[in-house]
């Protein structure tokens, strides 16, 4: 039988927006033993994306609990449980991707979202102010052991819920299954890749050249030697399409093809060099090296809109294929990313990574919610 789970969610920001953090905990529906426990210093934000951000981890640590489990969801956040339950728009630009990755990770039948005053939301206000506290000491947030005493009387007051599956709190890592694996393939050569022009999805979306489709086949024999890919997920566009299906070919496998995993839209950058760029958009170019948040010159997309594309990819693909070893082929801007994201990097690591055309990285997803970077820019089967 699937499990009943609560989850309870906060987020906060000192300044709004300033340093911000969130917090969750999930507890068993029958008994609100508490069972699991997260809480993240993010940085620089609003209350409102930080409260999102705590619904996103506590879905997904009750999903990494049990991935066929009812939730509901309890926060003091007016805000988010309106939004969540469909009873008003959702017009902030900052809150659009958060609530689509907040959606995928249960079907939306499965969870229920209740208000709840302040008073009774203390756990996972508690984890986001020490998340918090951490950042202000430059280190991120740890949990505490032992774990805190839970008050179960005060998790089940809100209303009774059916009988569950009780679940055992942070699991030691023989417990924690076998692990969903990403092997990541850039594309290969297209006629603007060796002379380093910017391509992006806004662009001519060229095709592989003579190259590019050797590379691909290449990458093919080598991921077919392996032997263990399951899957094959593709971002839409051209060279990715045609590397993708190159290697599913010799894999015998279809490709499913994933909209979040297609570049970032460089603009008016599309198609030329970045000595070009400097020279055209200096001030621009500069913001962009120096932001996350900064786009290109006439894009409407910057490193932080494709982080949140990209983990809202990342988690679909991860629900449909758990536990699997599956091919994701994609660009530069995405597989760096979930890099970045695998390490906990900052954003402007992205800079500092080498991802050569058909190169392949693997990442392994863990239940309790670590990666581990396996390979970066292996390019040893183009040799």
């Amino acid at each position: 039988m699937a499990a009943r789970f609560i989850v309870e969610a906060d987020g906060g920001s000192r300044g709004n927006p300033g340093p911000a953090g969130y917090g969750a905990v999930v507890r068993d529906g029958d008994t609100g033993q508490l069972v699991a426990e997260a809480a993240e210093f993010i940085g620089h934000a609003t209350n409102n994306v930080a409260e999102y951000r705590g619904l996103i981890a506590g879905l997904r640590a009750a999903r990494e609990l049990d991935p066929d489990a009812s939730v509901d969801v309890r926060m003091d956040s007016k805000l988010v449980v309106e939004q969540m339950s469909g009873r008003w728009k959702i017009k902030h630009p900052d809150m659009q991707p958060l609530a689509a990755e907040a959606r995928t990770l249960f079907p939306r039948g499965r969870v229920t979202y209740t208000w709840i005053p302040r008073e009774r939301n203390k756990d996972a206000d508690r984890l986001a102010n020490e998340a918090m506290d951490a950042g202000r000491d430059g280190r991120q947030w740890e949990p505490r052991k032992p774990a805190a005493p839970v008050d179960a009387a005060a998790a089940l007051a809100a209303e009774p819920l059916g009988k569950g599956v009780s679940k055992a709190g942070w699991a030691a890592p023989a417990d924690l299954g076998t692990p969903t694996t990403f092997v990541l393939l850039r594309h290969g050569e297209t006629p603007l890749t060796p002379e380093k022009r910017f391509s992006g999805s806004g662009g001519s979306d060229p095709e592989l050249s003579d190259k590019g489709r050797w590379q691909a086949e290449r990458a093919a024999e080598a991921l077919a030697a392996r032997g263990s890919i399951q899957a094959v997920v593709a971002s839409p566009m051209r060279r990715t399409r045609q590397t993708a299906e190159i290697v599913a070919a010799r894999l015998g496998l279809e490709v499913r093809y994933e909209e979040g995993l297609r570049e970032v839209d460089f603009g008016a950058w599309e198609g030329l060099t970045f000595a070009e760029v400097r020279e055209r958009y200096p001030d621009d170019l500069t913001a962009w090296l120096g932001s996350a948040k900064a786009r290109p010159t006439g894009s409407s997309e910057s490193f932080t809109t494709l982080t949140h594309r990209v983990g809202v990819a990342r988690d679909k693909v991860l629900a449909r294929y758990p536990g699997r070893t599956v091919l994701v082929v994609s660009h530069v801007s995405p597989i760096k990313t979930l890099v970045r994201l695998a390490l906990g990097a900052p954003p402007d690591s992205m800079y500092r990574m080498e991802l050569s055309a058909a190169s392949i990285c693997a990442v392994q997803y863990y239940a309790d919610g670590n990666a581990s970077l396996r390979l970066l820019n292996d390019a040893s089967h183009l040799r």
